[in-house]
């Protein structure tokens, strides 16, 4: 039973505190939930990533970043396109519900013009080379130039030649390299079929070459190398492509690099890539961009055929605007929080801190009213009575009839005492409400020496 008393005036403490912070937190909770609100910290946890044709390197890689992403609970769906041309179509289309895709080369020289980049998109970074693979039959070379093996663009002149389908990145990339050789569409009999179908048709020999534009771990770009009766074409002019074509770059598929033990291929094959690179719309959240530079770091940044460890991700190559996370990424790799918090925690900190140091430098001094209008609620409890003792003080003075108005007096300050007896305080203010009893029991013993008087008598 003793703890009762304590435990009440605790409560009281706590809720007279409350009652006087409480606009102060109120106010910090609507700033913070304006901050939010604005700032928007937290990304969607679903989006749609644009890859490529099934079987190939944009869909492998595209099942990676899913996988990556979803360890932070993001959902990722996978969209199969055509190749990389699809890709940029569907960024550029805010209808389309694509954020992010795969694409070749670079945005400008993608289509074949010189228009300038989508203002509405932003490169993650260089992530490897995609080599042109130029396949083609051993029998269909000797029937067409009277020789096995195939080492000019010029002499596909007449050929069965498959340059992908409708919105595959290859398709361009090959009216170019045609055009360089003098060679226009009606130079060669050009197949548009999508990538599984021409590579069967490739193999039952409906088709004379096939074209394709792929990272070395396309599933169909392993088979085709390890065929038998079908080739690879080496561009032993790749230095001069270069120079004619500025978004390709020669690299070289190294002997035995397919199968060491068979020597597949037997000599060094020279090749023309352009570079994949990962593209954003620029509306799409910082935080996603920021997890998909982190996933590409882990997924492309390993040696590979055509690249050391540590060459990709880059910002080399690009020619949309770099965003401003992948920017941030490449100078200082991932955030620092990120390190050591859990991605959600560390995320909302940092799209925030800037904001949540401003609210504190507002708060701050305004959080030193708090405890003088804590000290006023509470005295203003105790000496808000003291104007009605005050009043009964002085009538005590005025009385006029001497103890006739002393018992008046002394009802409506028993009536005040009783009222007192009843307020609570926090003890840290017992001493202000005991000096207002104290003083209430002064002007008592003032009313009971006004009624003690005798009346003078009358003469």
């Amino acid at each position: 039973m003793p703890r009762l008393p304590s435990l009440r005036h605790t409560l009281l403490s706590s809720r007279d505190l409350l009652m006087t912070a409480g606009p102060f937190v109120l106010l910090t909770v609507a700033l913070l939930a304006l901050a939010y609100w604005a700032l928007d910290p937290s990304p969607p946890k679903k989006l749609v990533l644009a890859t490529g044709p099934e079987q190939g390197a944009y869909a492998e890689f595209g099942k990676r970043y899913q996988a990556a992403l979803a360890k932070h609970r993001i959902q990722v769906e996978l969209r199969t396109t055509q190749g990389a041309a699809e890709n940029l179509k569907l960024l550029e289309d805010p209808d389309s519900g694509v954020d992010f895709g795969f694409v070749q080369g670079g945005a400008g020289r993608l289509r074949g013009g010189d228009e300038a980049p989508p203002p509405d998109l932003v490169s993650l970074g260089s992530l490897f080379y995609e080599p042109i693979w130029l396949f083609y039959r051993e029998d269909s070379a000797r029937r067409l130039i009277g020789s096995e093996r195939l080492d000019s663009v010029a002499k596909l002149k007449g050929w069965r030649v498959n340059i992908g389908a409708q919105g595959s990145g290859i398709t361009n990339l090959m009216r170019r390299l045609l055009d360089t050789n003098g060679l226009g569409p009606e130079d060669i009999v050009a197949q548009r079929l999508t990538q599984t179908p021409a590579v069967v048709s490739l193999l039952d020999g409906n088709t004379d070459a096939l074209a394709l534009v792929s990272a070395p771990e396309a599933p169909m770009v392993q088979l085709l190398l390890l065929t038998p009766g079908i080739r690879l074409m080496s561009f032993d002019q790749a230095e001069a492509y270069a120079r004619r074509l500025p978004m390709l770059t020669p690299v070289s598929l190294p002997r035995g690099v397919v199968k060491l033990a068979e020597d597949v291929p037997p000599e060094d094959i020279e090749l023309l890539a352009p570079t994949a690179a990962l593209v954003a719309r620029a509306s799409s959240h910082p935080a996603l961009q920021q997890l998909f530079v982190q996933a590409a770091n882990a997924i492309h940044s390993e040696a590979g055929w055509f690249q050391r460890r540590g060459e990709f991700p880059n910002r080399r190559a690009v020619e949309l605007p770099m965003s401003k996370e992948a920017d941030r990424f490449f100078e200082t790799g991932p955030p620092w929080l990120q390190r050591y918090l859990p991605f959600w925690v560390a995320n909302l900190i940092d799209r925030m801190w800037v904001v949540l140091a401003s609210i504190i430098v507002v708060l701050i001094p305004l959080s030193r009213v708090v405890p003088p209008l804590y000290e006023l609620r509470i005295r203003s409890r105790v000496f808000r009575w003291y104007g009605r003792l005050r009043q009964i003080e002085e009538s005590l003075a005025d009385a006029p009839d001497g103890p006739a108005d002393a018992q008046p007096l002394m009802d409506e300050l028993d009536a005040l005492d009783a009222r007192v007896k009843q307020l609570q305080v926090p003890l840290s203010h017992a001493d202000e409400l005991y000096a207002l009893r104290s003083h209430i029991d002064l002007v008592r013993k003032k009313l009971r020496a006004l009624g003690a008087q005798t009346p003078a008598a009358t003469p």
